[in-house]
């Protein structure tokens, strides 16, 4: 059994459709009422699952990394011209563009940034 003190608050939450309202606010996702309810009773019977899994005993259990048994997988890092765009034509349907970058709103503030 995992440790109460491990487990995130989140499971023990509430999701509420003004929860999903916030959230879906900060994501700039527009949602309408309905979704939001829907969203909020999804988002319920997943934490559930998830305090379910939670509960289980994995001591005894290996970790895991990858299931496929492939290893050291690469591909040479080669660049393919025929499918590039130059720069103009990245920038070419950009609202705003400033010494050939995309100029986009500011989301950051504060001094430290």
């Amino acid at each position: 059994m995992i440790h109460s003190a491990i487990l995130p608050d989140i499971m023990k939450t509430v999701v509420t459709p003004k929860i999903v309202a916030h959230i879906a606010k900060l994501a700039n996702i527009p949602v309408s009422e309905k979704e939001q309810q829907e969203l909020a009773t999804a988002f319920e019977e997943t934490l559930e699952v998830v305090d379910e899994l939670a509960q289980l005993d994995t001591k005894d259990v290996p970790t895991t990394h990858q299931v496929t048994g492939l290893e050291n997988v690469w591909r040479e890092d080669l660049v393919n011209q025929s499918v590039m765009f130059t720069q103009q034509e990245a920038l070419a349907n950009s609202k705003k563009t400033h010494n050939g970058y995309f100029v986009v709103p500011g989301i950051l503030e504060g001094k430290d940034v």
